[in-house]
């Protein structure tokens, strides 16, 4: 006999999955997208940048290696829900502290098993991020036509101001250097860089990485404004990534980055950062068909010529034929020729679209922290 389906993902066009529910029980309406990276989904699940998403993941073996605290990129899940090729196995992981169903239900995110991903995956590339509502019913009773219309009726992301939803109430301080063996996550305690790093849905690693290449850092809500920004008096600005339209977000974030440019402060942008840097320099951004989620995405530097096997995670990107004059595309992607990194000419001011803390290379992109601190140094250097 066949096991009666407790998940159902229905699509706004009508095209309906069934598979195997886990986690939590309930419904959620999100865009779905689509990400090919083979580690990693306990991250994916807590970037505050899939806001508004669901996730199915490309790799069919997620959850073998279970879930740890430590691994947190923020203290809760915020994708609203993973689909996947096969039903999570026991994990085997001497890190594993919880199993990622048990760890899902207790954080009421919804996980489903038992799909074609492929075919959901091909379904994503053809016709873009779809609409979706997920559903987890344990006794399979599924309102067909009202998850439908559900999907439907949800907004999107264009024209979505999440970053002001996923970041901090009121700013904090971090000094956590990056994990390492056998310590795990040490302090930071003899910095030489004050940076203020504006939290539009900051990854943790990011802020671990900037602390590793010295920094003291000072975390800022996403509304700050440049007067809070510069009152700190830093030595840099970090902007971080983050979820929904940058066009939205950049209403209050772009006049903030104009007030710093006036400065000669060092500002180093990642993701939306990126995209925010974009807006504020005069290019614009544009909604792409199924953006970019995976952790082994080729990037060209164009002004070395290195390639770098980057992380990303983005729908968004900044068009580059947009790009004024004085500002130089940097990085591009060699998937689709989208553009990966900027910066401004003759200023420490630069930014690139994907996740440089995920080293998925594993330290090929590790330099664009160090390249902020360098330019911190030099600086502080003719400022002394």
């Amino acid at each position: 006999m066949t096991q009666k389906p407790t998940a159902c993902l229905a699509l706004a066009d009508g095209t309906i999955f069934y598979g195997v529910g886990f986690g939590a029980t309930g419904e959620t309406v999100a865009e779905l997208c689509f990400n090919t990276a083979m580690t990693g989904y306990q991250e994916i699940m807590t970037d505050p940048s899939y806001a508004g998403q669901v996730v199915t993941f490309t790799f069919p073996h997620i959850g073998n290696t279970g879930v740890n605290p430590e691994d947190d990129e923020t203290a809760d899940p915020v994708a609203c829900g993973m689909v996947v090729k096969w039903d999570p196995t026991t994990p085997s992981n001497w890190r594993s502290t919880e199993e990622l169903t048990t760890w899902l239900a207790r954080r009421n995110r919804i996980g489903m098993g038992g799909v074609d991903t492929r075919r959901l995956t091909r379904a994503i590339r053809q016709q873009g991020a779809p609409h979706v509502a997920l559903s987890h019913d344990p006794d399979g009773n599924f309102d067909i036509a009202a998850l439908v219309a559900k999907a439907r009726a949800f907004q999107g992301l264009e024209g979505l101001d999440l970053a002001k939803d996923v970041t901090c109430a009121q700013s904090y301080q971090w000094n956590e250097m990056r994990w390492a063996w056998p310590e795990g996550y040490k302090p930071q305690t003899a910095p030489k860089h004050k940076v203020v790093a504006i939290d539009y849905g900051a990854k943790r690693n990011i802020l671990r990485c900037l602390a590793s290449a010295g920094c003291d850092v000072t975390v800022l809500p996403a509304t700050a404004t440049a007067e809070d920004v510069l009152a700190l008096n830093p030595d840099g600005v970090f902007l971080s990534n983050g979820p929904g339209d940058p066009a939205a977000t950049g209403k209050y974030a772009v006049p903030m980055i104009k007030g710093v440019l006036d400065t000669d402060i060092p500002v180093f942008g990642i993701c939306l950062g990126h995209q925010m840097l974009g807006l504020a320099v005069g290019a614009k951004t544009i909604k792409m068909n199924h953006g970019h989620h995976g952790a082994n995405h080729p990037v060209k530097d164009m002004e070395t010529g290195k390639v770098e096997i980057t992380s990303m995670n983005h729908g968004f990107t900044v068009d580059s034929q947009s790009l004024p004059d004085g500002v130089q595309e940097t990085h591009v992607s060699l998937f689709d020729g989208s553009n990966c990194g900027i910066r401004i000419a003759d200023r420490p001011v630069f930014s690139v679209q994907y996740h440089p803390e995920a080293s998925p290379g594993p330290q090929d992109s590790y330099y664009l922290f160090e390249r902020f601190a360098h330019a911190m140094s030099e600086r502080n250097t003719t400022h002394s």
